[in-house]
């Protein structure tokens, strides 16, 4: 996986983070002392967690060394963790796991959510918010550009397409006692086509410029940038709208 930018990333900061509060205003906890903000990035959503459970042990969980330096020079009072999701194991039983705009990114998810659970103490909390856009024209043209890319990516680890709501359910339900789910579908307005491409590459896109050279790179965005015009078409006013689906999951163990 290429190296993350946290600067790319925060330049649309507060559309980034919105989904982050409104996963956490559906969390039923009115009380929490070990909180884990699992793939926290920046430490943006982290910094909520923090805002809501002061007295808490809030700690941030990422495999990125940039975007970690990022959080521990914004928020130094935080514990900041280098780890990959898919090995971490807290100390001890958790509150709270609040995955933002991480799991999209894991394999398996019929093992690993489970997993995730059994971190959590009887009535703990996982929160997980999931962009549910593999197949939006932004994600779906990454991978589908035609010459002179056909065959570049067959190998590039990017996001995968998520599975039903009702496969998330029936996978909780045997292991919860409360869930919550529900879907979410952002109408960004963004300034141009530019500004889309500049979101994706804070994220979605970085694994496919990845496996390119910096000249193909240039050709690439520039093709990638012609093909969003039609499906992202000029409002009234020139601006983009730029549509976005996320998917919430609140679980409560039993």
């Amino acid at each position: 996986m290429p190296t993350w930018d946290d600067t790319q990333y925060l330049k649309f900061a507060d559309e980034r983070t919105r989904p982050a509060r409104e996963l956490l205003s559906r969390v039923p906890l009115d009380d929490a002392g070990y909180v884990v903000d699992l793939g926290c990035g920046p430490g943006n959503s982290t910094a909520l967690l923090r805002a809501r459970w002061p007295a808490a042990r809030v700690m941030g969980v990422d495999n990125s060394k940039e975007m970690l330096q990022r959080a521990r020079g914004d928020w130094p009072e935080i514990e900041w963790i280098e780890a990959d999701a898919l090995n971490f194991e807290p100390e001890g039983r958790v509150d709270l796991i609040f995955a933002n705009a991480l799991l999209h990114w894991l394999p398996d998810h019929g093992s690993l959510i489970p997993r995730l659970l059994e971190f959590l103490r009887p009535g703990g909390v996982l929160a997980m918010q999931m962009p549910c856009n593999f197949n939006e024209p932004s994600h779906r043209l990454m991978r589908e550009l035609g010459t002179p890319w056909v065959g570049r990516f067959d190998n590039v680890r990017a996001v995968t397409p998520l599975e039903t709501p009702a496969f998330y359910y029936d996978l909780l339900a045997p292991r919860a006692r409360q869930i919550d789910i529900w879907q979410t579908r952002y109408e960004h307005v963004m300034p141009d086509v530019p500004s889309i491409v500049d979101w994706v590459k804070g994220t979605g896109i970085r694994p496919f410029l990845a496996v390119l050279s910096e000249s193909e790179q240039a050709s690439y965005l520039d093709q990638y940038s012609q093909a969003l015009d039609v499906p992202y078409p000029k409002q009234i006013d020139g601006k983009r709208m730029f549509s976005f689906p996320r998917i919430f999951i609140v679980a409560v163990r039993g």
